[in-house]
């Protein structure tokens, strides 16, 4: 597998080169499932089951090329694969977490805020 290099065009701006990295739809969440073990492919895509599996080996193939995870091929009869993180990956952990409670309180934000009224609305132009 061809090595990518961490070289981004971007802005000069850092929070871009992360993005670019692990910003895609499904690779923060693979992070994030990393990040309690290794996982299987099986396990990642219950765990992710909106995620189709060619997207999903995608992910883990981009995010093994860019140093975050690690793939070892288990000698078992058919063949098993397990991801984990890496150094590299594990020092996304504080990073993750902080997106994970982010969303956990934009969702509850979300799910409790009622919907708008005739009263809340702003009064039409008058024409």
């Amino acid at each position: 597998m061809a090595k990518r290099h961490l070289t981004y065009e971007c802005s000069g701006c850092p929070v871009e080169a992360a993005m670019e990295i692990i910003g895609a739809k499904w690779k923060g969440g693979t992070v994030f499932h990393l990040l309690s073990g290794e996982k299987r492919f099986s396990e990642l895509h219950r765990l992710m089951p909106n995620v189709t599996q060619r997207i999903l080996s995608k992910a883990l193939r981009e995010l093994e090329a860019d140093g975050l995870i690690s793939r070892t091929v288990y000698p078992t009869v058919p063949p098993q694969v397990g991801y984990r993180l890496t150094a590299k990956g594990e020092a996304l952990r504080t990073a993750v977490l902080a997106l994970r409670d982010w969303g956990a309180s934009h969702l509850q934000f979300k799910a409790k805020r009622p919907a708008p009224d005739a009263a809340h609305l702003p009064a039409q132009a008058a024409e």
